[in-house]
């Protein structure tokens, strides 16, 4: 009977050298990915204000947008101890002149998509300055609590469903039959 005897394959240099080849392209893709985010924001243009209940999602490096047209960045977001509302400052630019009136709203692009600023401007004769706040805004929607929201109601709508359907007056054995005869 001949024996079988488990051979190892034997690694060329070529196999080794493709591996770290790989192993280093996927080092630099990574790097590029951490220091091009980083490179996001654009602080070109006047900065403005704004204060919201909410910005979940939202981010440094956010567009800021003008009728679906991007015009700005989102520099920086900080929480106001006093107030409690998450203070977000970003960029316009300059040939963008935007009335005092106007309002700020946390938007996505789609139901899962990324989070942005949708300016929607007013109607007044004055024009906002460099600094100033805007002081008409509308927080981040957050998906889970429209779900939650929506459960709760359909919940709700059940359970008063249920305790009307029960409070009507069931049959009683006298009645057994009756529904029968026209």
């Amino acid at each position: 009977m001949a024996s079988v005897t488990a051979v190892k394959p034997r690694r060329t240099s070529m196999e080794f050298l493709t591996g770290v080849l790989v192993l280093g392209l996927l080092g630099l893709m990574l790097v590029a990915a951490v220091v091009g985010e980083g490179r996001k924001t654009d602080t070109s243009g006047y900065r403005l204000h704004a204060g919201f209940s909410h910005i979940d999602g939202l981010g440094v490096g956010s567009d800021v947008r003008l009728a679906g047209v991007t015009v700005g960045q989102v520099v920086s977001a900080r929480v106001n101890p006093q107030t409690f509302k998450a203070e977000v400052t970003f960029t316009v630019r300059p040939d963008i002149k935007l009335p005092t009136d106007s309002a700020a709203i946390i938007t996505s692009d789609s139901l899962l998509g990324g989070k942005y600023i949708a300016l929607s401007p007013g109607g007044d004769d004055h024009m906002m300055a460099a600094d100033a706040t805007i002081s008409e805004t509308q927080g981040a929607i957050s998906l889970e609590q429209l779900l939650s929201k929506f459960i709760f109601s359909v919940t709700d709508t059940l359970t008063r469903a249920n305790k009307d359907a029960a409070g009507s007056k069931a049959p009683t054995a006298g009645d057994a039959g009756k529904a029968d005869l026209p």
